[in-house]
């Protein structure tokens, strides 16, 4: 009989004590993994979230701040930008596009974004993907509006259906601009970003629910001349380069702007400062789930050695049997490396079994798409790390057991 079936054998013979081995073993390695994937795939939703944008410019503030709130409608702005200066900015001959975006209202908890057609022709994400509609087409009256795919499945929108907008982030019945609804014209396919969870309404309409005093009157807006509602402000707006060479210069040129203070950042740059700011939680986190795998190890070890004392009359009668002390020593080794092999098998399929069942909540709650891809270099790596880890903890068992004598195994009373 080969040393890899007695192992078999032996933990069959210690089902109970093995299989709480493997399942702390399992445990381990599914926290490891999913630390592990949750932190590469939250990076790359966050990266997906835009692209081809060369600049974003805001009001003075820090490039962080400045990325939450315009790209992941996270914060709020500390300042407007005149639209005086986002017109002269724009007529700079590098720029070849520009997004115009105003915040400051929502509907039902979802952000409004203020906007123009520009929007929907030049933003892009993940590897350079347009927007698409699923169905509908971009506004083009005063109070259309286009939503994103999660605020249309989650309020049950149609095209035709209407919504009032209301002012500030809460949505309450005194702020809302209830004498103005407007009617969705547009729905967006899903992107896996922020603009699946906003509400899209044109620049023109913005300036009109808050022209004058407007809010709660009585007054009909729905006939207003979008030509009489020229905005004002706005909260900052995406610049897209005739050659990313040039970002530097029209970037320190903002920077500088004498007219008012604005901020103009690279959203690449400001991404990796928002990850050194996020790396202390994701160390911790790496942390927890290595000390997880170390108690887990040390588990294995416990149960190990607790077994290696009732087992020593087993020990001896092998080697009455004419097994050598390396086979012994090899046996030993082979059942924690088994353990340790079952308990990572358990684990994967416990991260693909979670992972499929929490996919579709972690994409229209949080946006982050976790993809049920094959296992990465980095989680081949650390499964490896493991099985090394269980094989030297079956040292120390192995290495008592070849101590012990013949004589002293056939004395132990039972």
């Amino acid at each position: 009989m080969s040393i890899y079936n007695l192992s078999l054998k032996s933990l069959k013979n210690r089902r109970t004590t093995a299989c709480l081995t493997v399942f702390t073993v399992a445990i381990s390695v599914l926290l490891l993994l999913a630390v592990e994937r949750i932190r590469v795939q939250a990076k790359q939703s966050f990266a997906n979230t835009i692209s081809n944008t060369d600049l974003i410019v805001g009001a003075r503030s820090g490039q962080v701040n400045l990325l939450l709130y315009s790209v992941f409608r996270i914060g709020n702005p500390t300042n407007n930008i005149a639209w005086d200066s986002y017109q002269q900015i724009i007529a700079n001959p590098v720029v070849k596009w520009s997004i115009p975006i105003s915040l400051g209202d929502s509907h039902r908890g979802f952000r409004v974004i203020g906007t123009n057609t520009d929007y929907f022709r030049f933003y892009q994400y993940g590897r350079k993907q347009p927007l698409t509609f699923n169905a509908g087409k971009a506004f083009s009256g005063m109070f259309d509006t286009v939503i994103g795919s999660q605020v249309a499945k989650r309020l049950g929108y149609q095209l035709g259906s209407e919504i009032i907008i209301a002012h500030g982030i809460s949505d309450k019945k005194f702020n809302r601009h209830s004498n103005s609804p407007f009617v969705v014209t547009g729905i967006l396919a899903p992107t896996g970003t922020p603009v699946d969870k906003s509400v899209h309404i044109s620049l023109a309409a913005i300036e009109a629910i808050h022209a004058g005093g407007l809010l709660n009157s009585k007054v009909n807006l729905t006939h207003l001349n979008p030509q009489d509602y020229q905005p004002k402000q706005i909260t900052a707006f995406l610049l897209g380069l005739t050659s990313k060479v040039k970002s530097f210069a029209l970037q320190r040129s903002i920077n500088t702007y004498r007219t008012e203070p604005l901020s103009a950042i690279m959203p690449g740059i400001a991404l990796h400062e928002l990850w050194g700011i996020m790396s202390i939680a994701e160390q911790a986190l790496q942390g927890v789930a290595i000390f997880v795998v170390i108690a887990a190890m040390l588990a294995m070890l416990s149960n190990l050695l607790s077994s290696l004392q009732e087992r020593r009359r087993e020990m001896a009668i092998l080697r009455g049997m004419g097994a050598r002390p390396t086979h012994i020593f090899v046996l030993l080794i082979s059942e924690a490396s088994l353990l340790t092999t079952l308990g990572i098998i358990t684990g994967i399929g416990l991260l693909y079994l979670i992972l499929a069942l929490l996919a579709p909540l972690a994409s229209s709650e949080f946006g982050l798409n976790l993809a049920l891809n094959m296992l990465t270099s980095s989680e081949w790596l650390l499964i490896t790390t493991v099985q090394i880890s269980g094989i030297i903890i079956g040292f120390i068992p192995a290495f008592n057991a070849y101590r012990n004598s013949l004589a002293d195994g056939m004395t132990i009373k039972v």
